[in-house]
């Protein structure tokens, strides 16, 4: 067993993480509001706290096992090996906040832990770093290109709001009968469709997916697209803030449940073979640490999250309200398949490249091209010297630390 002192340290590092996720990674969901001016910074940041952390605790046990047993094969991430790693991710996030250029905590925290997986004697898992590789590189063409176009509808003058913005809203309510929520039983993979199926007894599908499952999808997405087109046909300036601060606050609950594993993947071994945890804890394990992960995330976002909603806000693009809700529903839609396979993915990455794409619809002036460039190549570096950081550091610490 590690020493008293290994584990408090590894404990603190994933705590201080979570922080800097909070602070960093989860702040961008209710950006595209604060530049709209449907929500002020401060409240924005006091949401993103709360939803976040619920977020995390719902949904961050796919992405949490991802980090801390599928990016380096043959060995256990040990207490001095997770130690070391977060620290190097939460230090790397931490200078994001400091100097306004958001960090992607999902490259800071692969990269780390990748590198002291190395540096503990295992091998690379290139089948996982594939998967992860394409879909990193998927989300910039795909959430950009479906803001760009969301957006091209929504301005054109043929297409009135209280027709485009409720068929978003039915699009939206299709994925969140679809979110996986570890609270919800059933052989529907824990989703809303799911337990309905449970419930009605729904007959035989296509790849588990039945008619009661296609129906309650169908219902929420009814329901979503009725809401807003009242809202819409009252007042519609007013019912596209609405809809902006609804998704915001959807987004924001997504990436609580996508960001809180890279906090607590590397502590996945500790919390299962080395803590003592009480048997009526509800998930064990597992849930006390994701509960520790969003506590974290909660009081880095209320504490660190306005200066990064700012940048995110007004240095990358300008967005009214109509391509704020364009950069969002994209978001949101990546965010939840990165939860469903179990991918560890950037929020940072996701929102400025939907808030990018959003924002070309009026031309490149309205997009700092600059900002751009120093964000990405902040981005390769953060990944490649975390893990060769990763490595030298554990390696050397590991001389004089026993683990």
């Amino acid at each position: 067993m590690a020493s008293l002192a290994v584990v408090a340290v590894a404990v603190l590092a994933g705590v201080a993480m979570a922080w800097a996720v909070g602070a960093n990674s989860n702040s961008p969901p209710f950006a595209p509001a604060v530049a709209a001016n449907a929500l002020s910074t401060m409240r924005a940041a006091f949401l993103v706290g709360l939803l976040a952390g619920a977020g995390a605790v719902l949904q961050g046990g796919s992405i949490s096992e991802a980090v801390g047993t599928s990016l380096i094969t043959g060995v256990t991430v040990t207490p001095l090996a997770a130690a070391v790693a977060l620290t190097i991710a939460a230090g790397s996030i931490a200078a994001g906040v400091k100097t306004g250029y958001p960090m992607p905590s999902a490259f800071a925290t692969t990269g780390a832990v990748v590198g002291v997986g190395l540096g503990l004697g295992g091998g690379p898992a290139w089948g996982k770093y594939l998967e992860i590789g394409l879909f990193w590189l998927a989300v910039g063409p795909v959430a950009g290109g479906v803001a760009y176009a969301t957006a091209t509808v929504l301005r054109r003058e043929d297409v009135p709001e209280e027709v485009g913005v409720p068929l978003l809203a039915a699009v939206v309510g299709v994925v969140v009968a679809n979110m996986r929520l570890s609270l919800l039983p059933g052989d529907g993979a824990g989703t809303v469709a799911g337990v309905v199926s449970t419930r009605v007894g729904g007959a035989p599908g296509v790849a588990g997916y039945d008619l009661a499952m296609a129906l309650a999808t169908l219902g929420l997405a009814a329901a979503g697209f009725a809401v807003m087109r009242r809202a819409t046909a009252d007042d519609p300036e007013r019912g596209i803030r609405r809809f902006l601060v609804g998704l915001g606050a959807l987004v924001a609950f997504s990436s609580g449940g996508s960001q809180v594993g890279l906090a607590t993947g590397p502590l996945e071994s500790l919390f299962e073979t080395e803590l003592s945890i009480p048997a009526a804890v509800p998930g064990g394990a597992s849930t006390v640490l994701l509960a520790l992960g969003g506590l974290g995330i909660l009081a880095g976002a209320w504490t660190g999250a306005p200066r990064l909603l700012q940048a995110v806000a007004r240095e990358y693009s300008e967005l009214g309200e109509r391509r704020s809700v364009a950069a969002l529903v994209p978001g949101f839609i990546t965010a939840q398949a990165a939860i469903t396979l179990g991918v560890p993915v950037s929020f940072n990455h996701i929102i400025i490249s939907s808030v990018i794409g959003s924002g070309l619809v009026v031309g490149s002036a309205g997009v700092s091209l600059r900002k751009i460039g120093v964000t990405v190549a902040a981005w390769l570096a953060t990944l490649v010297g975390a893990a060769g950081v990763g490595f030298l550091l554990y390696r050397g610490v590991a001389l004089v630390v026993p683990a």
